[in-house]
């Protein structure tokens, strides 16, 4: 085996920090552990790190910050001989119009992404923060930033193009797309990289689908934020422009209170009005309507997303569900498909109450289109990009490069 690398690959949120470290070679990634600082900034946070599925530490304690979180983290590993990681990957949302492909970081990166804060206002602040802790703690060792919207580089101009005065365009004011290391990720546990005509909805708290062809992403539910696209836990998704102008000249609302309003307070939550959690509202809709009509609405958007990228394909010969949502909640999977036999989409009932956590088939024998659930590993992808783009001598390109 060539010269083996320990990869940490960061997830950093605005009160949590997800990570994961892997061995990498040319043999691939071993996951070696991972777990998760969590409700950082309260004085009830709690770190944890577990391995081949044992936790191992889980202490309830303040963490104060990112670069805390990553301390502990560190003096963990350490009681554990284990030494500090050669690399670290960082999952970057959004980079902005100028950053399409996952990169090396130095201050130039660092500097751009400041500068991109208003394409992922919510998720940004708290990866460039991750990048600064890791930077004071392991200053030697390099960074790489992995964009969730690099998947999507390869869509055409016409799906990219919003319909507003061209000068926008060039302000790089479009359609970038997101959850691309998951995408990413299940295009390579296909048979053919998505050649056929794919859709990928990878459904959690965040919901998007992506519409493949000929290897490539062609388009894809989200737009300039993750904030448009499928109803989501807190996200409102797709909405009339005119419910915005609305709520600005109707009701007094400024930017800030549009911003938490639509991303904090919509969606699955807004409808409910209890909680945006997928899992509670499948437990409660029995006796609460209100959380019955917001996964028949989750249902329905997706399931209407979903036919307008059949539209964008010309038809579909393979669907996959990925994500928390679509991975687990068979009775959403069947919400949003039912309907669709007409389309070639039918399951199996006893398939789709019975996946398992591996990659599995859930429609019937003869149904034109295949359905598969198929976890994803979006650590995976962001330690095999930061080893590929940290020791390029030790690795073939062509395993390394993004396949969009």
């Amino acid at each position: 085996m060539a010269a083996v690398k320990h990869i940490l690959a960061l997830n950093s949120g605005s009160s949590s920090l997800k990570f994961a470290l892997f061995r990498c070679g040319d043999q691939g990634e071993e996951a070696l552990l991972m777990g998760a600082a969590e409700r950082i900034g309260e004085s009830t946070g709690r770190l944890w790190v577990e391995s081949e599925g044992r936790r191992f530490y889980d202490e309830i304690r303040p963490i104060a910050s990112p670069k805390e979180a990553l301390a502990a983290l560190f003096e963990e590993l350490r009681a554990r001989r284990i030494d500090p990681p050669d690399a670290i990957g960082h999952r970057i949302v959004a980079g902005g119009p100028r950053h399409t492909q996952h990169c090396l970081v130095d201050r130039a990166v660092l500097q751009d992404l400041r500068q991109a804060l208003p394409f992922a206002p919510l998720h940004l602040p708290a990866a460039i923060a991750g990048i600064d802790a890791c930077q004071a703690l392991w200053p030697d060792q390099p960074q790489v930033a992995c964009f969730d919207t690099a998947f999507h580089r390869s869509i055409p101009e016409l799906a990219a193009r919003l319909p507003l005065p061209r000068h926008f365009w060039h302000e790089g004011v479009r359609k970038y797309g997101f959850h691309g290391l998951s995408y990413e990720f299940i295009q390579s546990q296909l048979p053919d990289r998505g050649e056929a005509p794919t859709i990928i909805a990878h459904l959690g708290n965040g919901a998007s689908m992506a519409a493949l062809s000929h290897g490539c992403c062609q388009d894809t539910t989200m737009g300039l934020t993750p904030t448009g696209g499928l109803v989501m836990g807190t996200r409102s998704g797709d909405l009339d422009p005119g419910v915005l102008l609305y709520l600005l000249a109707e009701k007094g609302y400024n930017a800030q209170r549009l911003e938490h309003l639509l991303n904090h307070q919509s969606g699955l939550l807004g409808v409910s009005a209890c909680t945006g959690d997928m899992e509670k509202l499948l437990h409660a809709q029995e006796t609460n309507p209100h959380a019955k009509e917001a996964i028949a609405l989750f249902a329905y958007s997706a399931r209407k997303h979903l036919a307008s990228l059949m539209g964008v394909l010309g038809g579909l010969q393979r669907l996959v569900f990925t994500g928390g949502i679509g991975e687990h909640a068979s009775a959403v999977r069947w919400a949003i498909c039912r309907p669709l036999e007409g389309l070639g989409i039918a399951l199996d009932p006893i398939a789709n109450a019975h996946s398992s956590k591996a990659t599995q088939r859930i429609s019937r024998p003869e149904s034109p289109v295949e359905v598969l659930v198929i976890p994803t590993d979006e650590d995976r992808m962001i330690a095999r990009h930061a080893y590929g783009l940290a020791f390029p001598t030790l690795t073939d390109p062509a395993t390394t490069a993004p396949r969009s």
